[in-house]
């Protein structure tokens, strides 16, 4: 018997199944294809930094964008931009981002491993190739917001990821705000 045609199709099996296994969890859009921040962003200048706050995803511009539905995990994306207006360099790491709701709750900032945690959790992906996962955190910190570096020059953007107080989705029509303390001025940006 001729056991080349059973060796041929174990051969394109595996190959198959490793290839889409190596693919990232979610197909993320790449970084070159997000628009501009909105002409109804909001702005506001604290201390030699302006910065600028998008209107909150709709369900289908997050599904759009990270094909994962991010606010039924209880992960709000808030997309900022700061712009270095002059004096002295900003370190950002030391600046604390939070988000307040209606009810004086905080939301915690989370970093890109743990909206990924929670994305996969809240999306109930359970089985998946590692490398997948590590493709998709890469994916998504290609939109967060480096807070590490200092903001000396030019302007900066991206997606803080914060998590709901009790794990819940993300209810759209609580009042937000945006806070960062540590900052040369305190600012409170209004998200919705």
């Amino acid at each position: 018997m001729d056991r080349r045609p059973i060796l041929l199709f174990t051969v394109l099996l595996a190959s198959t199944l490793s290839v889409s296994c190596a693919a990232s969890l979610f197909k993320v859009k790449p970084v070159t294809e997000l628009p501009a921040l909105p002409t109804n962003s909001t702005n506001v200048s604290a201390g030699g930094i302006g910065i600028r706050v998008a209107p909150l995803l709709t369900d289908e511009e997050a599904q759009e964008l990270f094909e994962a539905n991010v606010p039924i995990g209880g992960v709000l994306a808030v997309r900022i931009e700061m712009n270095f207006e002059g004096g002295a360099p900003i370190e950002l790491k030391k600046a604390r981002f939070k988000v307040r709701d209606n009810q004086n709750r905080e939301w915690k900032l989370l970093s890109t491993k743990q909206a990924v945690s929670r994305i996969m959790k809240a999306n109930q992906v359970f089985a998946y190739n590692p490398y997948s996962k590590k493709q998709f955190e890469q994916d998504l910190h290609a939109y967060s917001f480096d807070t590490k570096t200092p903001l000396n020059s030019g302007h900066r953007s991206g997606f803080l990821f914060f998590q709901t107080p009790d794990k819940r989705p993300v209810d759209n029509t609580a009042k937000l705000t945006l806070v960062i303390e540590r900052l040369p001025q305190p600012v409170n940006v209004a998200l919705n």
